[in-house]
């Protein structure tokens, strides 16, 4: 059962630094996963196009624990989840591999921990533990129990464990109110990914498993369930998206049986059908159009799909159409398996997990070139991004390919930070300066910054 628990704040880990957090108006923010539009694209700021494990470095922090959510940033502040196992974890290999289910929770402690980073210097301002015990479910090798990437908005950091639950607290780290999730078994025991939505004082969290699938609001000043929708759905890892467009504002959701669209109260608005077998890239929108896909790698069929609004019903192509009705195109076969697409200048990228680079016109779905190999690591997770005409593409081994931007494919940079920890997680981005998490550390790079070791 659901239910809110609003906590007494109380002081706990560092103590602050003198100062306050800048306003929303003076600093750019990025409050979720793939940034404010959810879509991947840096349109305020400069990042640098070239680094080393030193220069363009402004810091690197080391972190505890491991974590592939995302950091998020308000102001000054950076914030991520950890979990730190307190016994010895078994290491993961790099790229799509049979094997490494590993279907028994394990048995050692483990500590369920929100952090919070000063953006300029990388110093730890807070590190506070919101739960500590044995996991209640399992998690793929590749996995972890901290998959989710938080949202954050100007008053509180809303941090989602899967299996476990919600914890809201502020920006000083105190705990506001929690809400726990009962543990549900996940496909093969791999644990869970989607990370929450938060629009006008709601929080949504699609929880889709193998015993009962839902999509839940909560009242994100209180933690108060909302509205609660189940869902025909086995287990799925995509985001949902907060789709505001010319009609109205509604939540997109990926699925393997259907994709669907729900009104801000929990009614289903439309769905569509023939996707993938497993759902993990996230939805969104740009210039009007909403685009949505899936694509697991031993699938057929790997859709991407590009939606106009006002949708209504069931909007699944007929067999062999590629578009008709809301749908203004699709391809079949472009659909990544991990990674979410790019729309950047009127061109949509999609980066497959074995390392090719795909390009089509983001208003008719014509291809602008094929697949394009990536030189080396062909071993992707991260979501690419895109700034100031670069498309950026980090693989599980540290190395980041920048390719120019347009119609043709040219790959400019191949950006190392020489270390032997995995990246898995979508870097994020402010102003100028980018974030990128490893399996150990986070790194923070900016133009003209060396880090002095």
């Amino acid at each position: 059962m659901l239910r809110s628990r609003l906590v007494i704040p109380c002081v706990c880990g560092v103590l602050l630094a003198a100062g306050s957090f800048a306003a929303a108006e003076e600093v750019a923010n990025w409050p979720q996963f793939r940034g404010p539009n959810s879509d991947g694209v840096v349109a305020v700021g400069h990042l640098p196009a070239t680094w080393d494990a030193t220069q363009n470095v402004r810091w690197r922090t080391d972190l505890a624990g491991r974590g592939w959510s995302s950091p998020v940033v308000w102001g000054n502040r950076v914030f991520l989840t950890t979990v730190v196992r307190l016994g010895d974890a078994e290491e993961p290999k790099r790229g799509l591999y049979f094997g490494g289910e590993r279907p028994e929770p394990p048995t050692d402690p483990h500590q369920w921990r929100v952090v919070c980073l000063d953006l300029d210097t990388g110093e730890t301002l807070w590190d506070r533990l919101v739960h500590e015990g044995e996991p209640a479910s399992s998690i793929h090798l590749k996995n972890s129990f901290a998959s989710e990437t938080p949202v954050v908005d100007a008053q509180r950091l809303y941090a989602y464990f899967g299996n476990l639950g919600v914890f809201c607290l502020d920006h000083d780290g105190e705990v506001l109110w929690e809400v726990p999730i009962e543990p549900s078994r996940m496909k093969l025991g791999w644990g869970t990914a989607s990370s929450p939505a938060l629009h006008d004082g709601v929080l949504y969290i699609v929880n889709d498993n193998e015993d009962a699938s839902y999509i839940l609001a909560l009242d994100a000043a209180s933690g108060e369930a909302r509205w609660k929708t189940d869902r025909d759905e086995p287990s799925n890892w995509a985001t949902p998206y907060v789709w505001t467009n010319d009609q109205r504002t509604e939540i997109v959701t990926s699925g393997r049986n259907l994709a669907r669209s729900y009104d801000l109260a929990g009614n289903v608005l439309w769905e569509l059908g023939d996707n993938s077998s497993i759902a993990i890239p996230t939805p969104f929108a740009v210039d009007g159009l909403l685009y949505l896909t899936s694509g697991y790698v031993l699938d057929k069929r790997k859709p991407l799909y590009a939606i106009q609004s006002g949708a209504t019903g069931d909007i699944t192509l007929p067999e062999d159409a590629t578009s008709g009705g809301p749908i203004v195109w699709s391809q079949p076969d472009a659909g990544p398996y991990n990674t979410s697409p790019l729309v950047y200048d009127g061109l949509v990228y999609v980066l497959k997990d074995q390392g090719f680079l795909l390009c089509y016109d983001a208003a008719t779905g014509e291809e602008v070139y094929d697949r394009q190999r990536l030189p080396e690591g062909r071993a992707f997770t991260a979501s690419p991004w895109a700034n100031d005409g670069h498309i950026f593409c980090l693989n599980e081994y540290g190395t980041t390919y920048v390719v120019r931007a347009g119609a043709e494919f040219e790959l400019l940079h191949t950006n190392s930070l020489d270390e032997d920890a995995m990246c898995m997680a979508t870097p994020a981005a402010v102003g100028n300066r980018l974030l990128i998490r490893t399996a150990t550390s986070l790194y923070c790079l900016e133009d003209g910054a060396t880090l002095d070791e």
